[in-house]
C-alpha cells in the first residue's frame, strides 16, 4: 500500500513540476538555480563556507523541489549540476538533472525546498556523471555546515563524499539527504546546448558552456576562492 501510495505522489509531483520547466523553457532552470545559490550566498555568517566550496569537485542545485508526505514522503525537483573543469580552473556548463524520491530530512505535510549539494572527492563526481546516481545507495551523504564558523570543522566534512543542504521558507541549514536518485534530463540539455550531448560529456568539460550559463559560473567562481 505505502508502495502504491508513494508511486501516485511521485506522478502527481512530476506532473505539477513538469509543465513549469518544458524543453523550451529548460534555460529557466538555470537562472533559477543562479538566483538560489546567490540568495544563500549573499549571507556569509549563514551560507556555504567558502573554503568547502574552493575544495568541492561538483555542485548540484534544485531549486524549489516539490515535496509532499504524511507518512510516505516523497520528492520531486529538476536542477542543474556543474563540475570543476580538468585542471580545477573554473567550472563546466550545466547539465540538467532531476531528483526523484528519497527523503529530505523529516517530513510532514507538503512544501518547496531548495537543496544544494557539494560532492567532495573524485570518487563522488565520478558518480554524479553517471546517468542515474542514487544519494546515500552509491555514496556517502551528510548535512554540511553552515557559515564561516563552520570553517574549522572542514576536515571532518571532507570524509563524506557529499555535503547537502536545503533552503525552506528563509531557513537554510545542512540537512540529511538519503535515497534520492539523481537522473539526467537528456531532452532538457540538448534544448539549452542546441544539439544532442551527454551529461558525462558536460560534467567533463567537453561542451562549451551556454551563455545562459555566464551568471551561475560567475557565481561559482567568486564563492569558492579560498581568499574570500
Amino acid at each position: 500500500m505505502a508502495k502504491r501510495l508513494s508511486l501516485i505522489c511521485l506522478l502527481l509531483l512530476i506532473g505539477t513540476v513538469g509543465p513549469a520547466f518544458a524543453a523550451d523553457d529548460a534555460e529557466a532552470r538555470i537562472q533559477a538555480a543562479t538566483t538560489v545559490f546567490n540568495d544563500i550566498m549573499a549571507t556569509p555568517d549563514k551560507g556555504i563556507p567558502h573554503d568547502l566550496l574552493a575544495k568541492a569537485h561538483c555542485v548540484a542545485i534544485v531549486p524549489g523541489m516539490k515535496r509532499a508526505g504524511f507518512i510516505v514522503g516523497i520528492q520531486y525537483g529538476v536542477g542543474v549540476a556543474l563540475c570543476r573543469q580538468p585542471g580545477g580552473d573554473g567550472w563546466t556548463g550545466p547539465s540538467t538533472i532531476r531528483m526523484e524520491g528519497g527523503s529530505i530530512g523529516a517530513l510532514i505535510g507538503g512544501g518547496e525546498t531548495d537543496v544544494v549539494m557539494m560532492v567532495m572527492n573524485e570518487t563522488g563526481a565520478n558518480k554524479l556523471m553517471k546517468s542515474e546516481f542514487t544519494l546515500g545507495a552509491e555514496g556517502a551523504v551528510m548535512a554540511g555546515p553552515v557559515g564561516r564558523s563552520a570553517s574549522a570543522e572542514t576536515d571532518a566534512y571532507l570524509q563524506a563524499e557529499v555535503l547537502s543542504y536545503s533552503r525552506s521558507r528563509g531557513l537554510f541549514a545542512g540537512i540529511a539527504v538519503k535515497g534520492s536518485t539523481l537522473r539526467s534530463d537528456d531532452s532538457a540539455n540538448k534544448s539549452i546546448y542546441g544539439k544532442a550531448v551527454t551529461h558525462e560529456e558536460i560534467l567533463h568539460g567537453k561542451v562549451a558552456a551556454p551563455a545562459s550559463a555566464t551568471g551561475l559560473t560567475a557565481a561559482l567562481n567568486a564563492n569558492s576562492r579560498v581568499e574570500q
